[in-house]
């Protein structure tokens, strides 16, 4: 067992863990954060991904006991004072999303794009989501909204600079 000392979503969490266990299972099974899916478990879709000290990682790649002394942020962080982050507004606002299992990695995903890039051109976005499967939607809509969360986000931007 290893113990380890993790801020997730704001809050500070210290827990035993086995040394092979992995970080979603960590925070869906242990802190009960269920929003971050398991999917293939072998990095190639992408539904886990989460924030890892400000990076996007893919949570099934990663040891819980890796994540020591880090921040983590989840979907269920993204959203402040129950506002929804900008990302999963423009998310619900364009349908992003059919089944939904693979809108909690998409969105996390989307955050680090527009995080790098706060105007990404359709092919950068299509590039940065590569990671990110959805056997759903088709992506015209996720790329939709995550061009409409950047135009938010860089209007919140320059309301907050007057």
């Amino acid at each position: 067992m290893t113990k380890i000392n993790v801020t997730v979503n704001g809050a500070t969490h210290q827990s035993e863990v086995e040394s092979r266990m992995l970080l979603v299972h960590y925070l869906r099974d242990v802190l009960g954060l269920t929003g971050t899916h398991v999917g293939c478990e072998t990095s190639l879709c992408g539904a886990c991904t989460v924030m890892l000290d400000g990076q996007a990682v893919k949570s099934c790649t990663v040891l819980a006991a890796q994540a020591d002394g880090s921040s983590v942020t989840t979907i269920e962080g993204l959203a402040q004072q129950g506002d929804l982050h900008p990302v999963q507004q423009a998310f619900w606002e364009h349908h992003g999303l059919q089944c939904g299992y693979c809108t909690p990695g998409m969105i996390m995903a989307t955050a680090q794009i527009l995080q790098r890039n706060p105007d990404p051109t359709e092919e950068e976005i299509r590039h940065g989501l590569e990671g990110n499967l959805c056997r759903c939607t088709g992506y015209q809509h996720i790329i939709q909204a995550v061009q409409c969360a950047a135009r938010k986000m860089k209007s919140k931007s320059v309301a907050g600079a007057r």
